[in-house]
């Protein structure tokens, strides 16, 4: 059987069309559920969208039953301190490094704290699991998220 050229270009089009779920998941971008790495427990959702090349993430809601719906931000040392938990920015300024592979240059807030760590973001298992490495000097912690959407 011969191809031709339009018939090529049509095949080409439909190979990249089934790769494009693939390639919008390998980013940050989505809906993450955390969980908690001591006790397992579900914690929150968090919203990450990308603006203008510039990653952000938001706390939409909070899952860990014992968690207070109207929590605050006591500890927060910035402009969040004192403010609703649900709706926070915890995220902010994370951009992808030059092969794409992961996100990076911000910083992420732990809300429960207070503490403010850089942050990279790193998609795996086909954009499935998203790592989120906290950095506080030379030290970091793994943190590994679920995406939800």
């Amino acid at each position: 059987m011969t191809t031709t050229p339009a018939r090529a270009a049509a095949i080409v089009c439909l190979l990249a069309a089934a790769c494009a779920p693939a390639w919008a998941q390998s980013t940050p971008a989505g809906v993450w559920k955390t969980i908690d790495d001591a006790t397992g427990k579900e914690k929150s959702l968090v919203r990450i969208v990308e603006t203008n090349g510039a990653y952000t993430g938001k706390i939409e809601k909070l899952l860990d039953p014992d968690s207070p719906k109207d929590a605050t931000c006591k500890e927060c040392k910035d402009d969040r301190k004192d403010k609703p938990v649900v709706g926070m920015t915890i995220i902010r300024n994370v951009k992808a490094n030059d092969d794409k592979t992961a996100y990076e240059g911000g910083d992420i807030l732990d809300p429960n704290n207070g503490k403010v760590y850089r942050v990279r973001l790193r998609p795996f298992d086909d954009g499935k699991k998203l790592e989120v490495r906290g950095y506080l000097g030379p030290f970091y912690r793994n943190h590994t998220w679920l995406r939800v959407e």
